[in-house]
């Protein structure tokens, strides 16, 4: 898919019915392999729900990073058109890790059901002050926020803290976990897969509540 700041590419897996579709962006240093996002999109399409993740023309051009955050919001622009226009019919849900979290807040607009911010970087390590937090509160609509413990660009009781009595945003604390939420090669095989059944299950749950209940949680 063409954009204006270069090719941009969809990768999709489809459920065989069908209720909604989850378009995740990638972190900015990240891509569509990344462990969250290819856990979603292996995971999901079971329970119903469509995955398209959407590889920046950076990374499709071979660039580690983004030019600007103006080139991630065109390119996320792009990829809404292309799905609204390919699955007109489907209920649709924004979302993706890091950067692609934030670029999914401020790209929320009509016809989007909610969208789930993984690994929201609510500022910089080091750099508590220099908040994003209006880029999260901003959301009118549904937002799950799913934020490890540990996490240097915001943790889970600091996204707590932002959130206050925000109703439309829920928060899912990942224990032990860092910005990648992957775990670390050292956890026990079980670990990993008790942290893959709870964010599988939270985000499937959401889904659910916002695009109803034929999207099985």
């Amino acid at each position: 898919m063409e954009t204006a700041d270069g090719p941009g590419e969809l990768v999709v897996t489809a459920a065989e019915a069908p209720v909604g579709l989850l378009l995740l962006g990638h972190g900015a240093g990240s891509d569509v392999d990344g462990w969250d996002l290819a856990l979603l999109a292996d995971r999901l399409p079971a329970r119903g729900v469509s995955v398209a993740r959407y590889r920046q023309p950076h990374r499709v051009a071979g660039r580690k990073l983004p030019g600007s955050t103006a080139s991630l919001d065109r390119g996320w622009a792009a990829a809404l058109r292309l799905v609204a226009e390919r699955w007109p019919d489907l209920p649709l849900v924004a979302g993706g890790h890091s950067a692609g979290a934030r670029t999914a807040c401020r790209g929320f607009g009509p016809g989007q059901a909610g969208v789930l911010a993984l690994s929201f970087p609510l500022h910089p390590p080091g750099s508590p002050a220099k908040s994003r937090a209006a880029e999260l509160l901003g959301v009118t609509g549904p937002v799950m926020v799913v934020q490890g413990e540990l996490d240097t660009f915001g943790r889970s009781e600091e996204v707590r803290a932002v959130i206050g009595d925000a109703a439309q945003i829920e928060l899912v604390a990942v224990p032990g976990a860092q910005h990648p939420l992957r775990p670390a090669a050292s956890v026990p095989p079980e670990q990993v897969a008790a942290r893959q059944e709870l964010i599988v299950a939270a985000v499937a749950g959401f889904l659910s509540r916002i695009l109803g209940p034929a999207a099985r949680p």
